[in-house]
This record gives C-alpha cells, structure tokens and sequence, in this order.
C-alpha cells in the first residue's frame, strides 16, 4: 500500500493488529482532603472524597495502541485475587481482549496505590511480586502467546521487572516470532535489559541505557553517548535503537545511521505514560515498516502530547494527526510505501 499522505497513514493503524507481551498491573487512586496531623503519629489524616482503579503497566500500552485505531492483544499472568478479578473487569470495561490473560492461585496482581491530597501525592502503596513465573504458569504463557500471535502484525514486550518476562523465556517469545517475520519492539527495564537479542527495535530512555549497560557520562556527551548506543546494538544484536531523551526529544540508530529529533516546546503537565505512548507508536510503524527516523519523530510528538495531559492517558489520535500535519511529518518521505 502506498502511503501517499499522513490520512492513508493513519488508516493504516487500523488494519494492525498488535500483541503486547509482559507485566500489567492495577493503577489505583485514592483522592482525598487531609487538614491535620493525626494523633497517633506524625502523619497526614485524609478524609476521603473519591477513589478509582485504571490499567496500568502493559495494559496502559493496550490503551495506547487501541487509541490509535489498532487491535489489541494483551498476553500475561495474573492472580486469581480480587485485583485480578477488578482487573479482568477494566479490560472489558475498556473493550479489550482478555483472551491472553492467564489467572495463576500462585501468582498477586500487581496493583499501585497512589493516595492524594490537595493535589499531591501522599504516599504510594504497592502490592506484587517480582519473582519470575513458575514453570507451569510460563508454560502457559508461552502456549497463549503462540495462539495469538498468528494474529499479530507487530509484537511489543512491556517489562517492568515484575517477573512475567524472564531471561529464559524473552529468548523463547523473541524466537517464536521471528519464526514468523513478525517484528518485535522492547520496552526495557533494568533486569532483562541485554536479554533482548533479536529484536527489531530497543528503546530504553537515557537512564535506563546507562543502567542497563552500567556506564556513566554526562548527557552532554554525544560522543560517548552514541558509543553507548553502538555497544548496545552489538550487543543486542539488532540495528535499531530509539532512545527517549526528555526534554531533549529523541535519539535513533538505524544501522551506522543517527539522527538526533528535538522536543517540541510544550507545557507539560505529567510525564506519566509517556514511555507507554511512545512504544506504541513506535510499534505499529514498525508494523508498517516506516523509516526509524519517521517513527522516531511521530513517536516524539506523541510522547509530548500526553505530558500535556494530568495522569495517565492514552494518545490522543486525532490530536496526533494533527501536530504530524502541522509539522509536515511526511515532508521527507515522498516516496513511502507499505
């Protein structure tokens, strides 16, 4: 299909379908008004006012994805508790699939409770467990992962260090889909960050470069930047790298091939879930098999987008279509084809 402008683009996010692989979890709030110290110890009372549980962690991804006109299939393991059940029900809530979700009696949902008060965060709850998955609950991931990705256009893996994704099994997923010629994008975290080799497309933020590969520099240094860059190809074995740089834009590395895109000026409200809105976007223009330099720059614009936003959000695409027209996004790529 030739993309002859941004519309047929964007029309083409919603023939993909996307498989999403990885830690997901409950995001829970809890908002509140506190006027005194209590009596019992030097803490905040909160009187509360509201309360509300959305999708978080990999299942933020989902959200992301589905805004921007694909299908979504979400694989990964969670308990059979009560969270698991409130998380069953946001999915559906959100009309997205629970087909890939497997339920283990061994396994406790991850959920993060946030509780707020006058605008502020008080305090941060968290239940989970980080341990990798038991045998048989990763056998049955690899099997639900290989029913649905049949499917798939484009595969992402979303690790949080919750143990879904473990050394052992990264290497599995990444094979079954290069089986297949399926592409496949990594959102990293520190324990399985050099586990990744194959992929299609890394892409860690600067801080998470520097601690997955335990080298230290200056932000300014580009040099030693990009040499940081260039081991981690070698080392993951893959060409493409697109690594998020704040408010400094983005870096991407197609082969020997480096481009440097700058932030837009924004005024940014919460940079929650940008990295969520980022891998997405990135995700399915590597399903359209999109220039890395084109996918770097529509997925900096949407990654600022949603700093624009309090909380977590997923992108708006309509919003992003927009900024993509108004910065002539396809300006250099007369010629794409998919």
């Amino acid at each position: 299909m030739a993309l002859r402008s941004l519309e047929s683009l964007f029309s083409a996010f919603d023939q993909l379908t996307v498989l999403i692989v990885g830690d997901v979890m409950v995001d829970s709030y809890l908002w509140g008004k506190s006027t005194r110290l209590s009596p019992e110890a030097p803490v905040p009372i909160v009187n509360v006012l509201s309360s509300e549980k959305r999708l978080g962690g990999a299942a933020n991804v989902a959200l992301n994805v589905q805004a921007l006109g694909a299908t979504t299939l979400l694989c990964s393991v969670i308990g059979t508790d009560k969270d698991g059940s409130d998380f069953i029900a946001l999915l559906e809530e959100n009309n997205l699939s629970t087909e890939g979700i497997i339920q283990s009696p061994d396994r406790v949902t991850t959920v993060k409770q946030r509780i707020l008060s006058g605008g502020q965060q008080l305090l941060r709850l968290d239940s989970e467990i980080e341990t990798d998955l038991l045998t048989h609950e990763n056998q049955h991931l690899l099997a639900r992962f290989e029913e649905l990705l049949v499917r798939a256009d484009v595969v992402i893996f979303q690790d949080y260090d919750k143990g879904v994704l473990s050394e052992q099994n990264i290497a599995q997923l990444i094979a079954l889909a290069q089986h297949k010629n399926i592409p496949t994008v990594v959102d990293p975290k520190k324990k399985n960050f050099l586990r990744y080799k194959g992929c299609a497309l890394f892409k860690p933020n600067l801080k998470e470069l520097k601690e997955g590969l335990k080298v230290e520099f200056a932000d300014a240094n580009l040099a030693a930047f990009e040499q940081a860059v260039a081991n981690l190809q070698n080392l993951l074995e893959t060409e493409n790298i697109l690594v998020t740089l704040s408010e400094r834009g983005v870096f991407c590395a197609a082969g020997k091939n480096k481009t440097y895109i700058d932030a837009h000026l924004r005024t940014i409200s919460d940079v929650s879930g940008a990295g969520d809105t980022v891998i997405s976007i990135a995700a399915v223009c590597m399903a359209l098999n999109l220039p890395l330099p084109l996918l770097a720059e529509l997925s900096n614009l949407g990654g600022g987008l949603v700093c624009e936003e309090i909380g977590v959000v997923p992108i708006d695409k309509v919003k992003l279509y927009q900024e993509a027209k108004e910065n002539k996004i396809l300006a250099n790529y007369p010629a794409l084809t998919v």
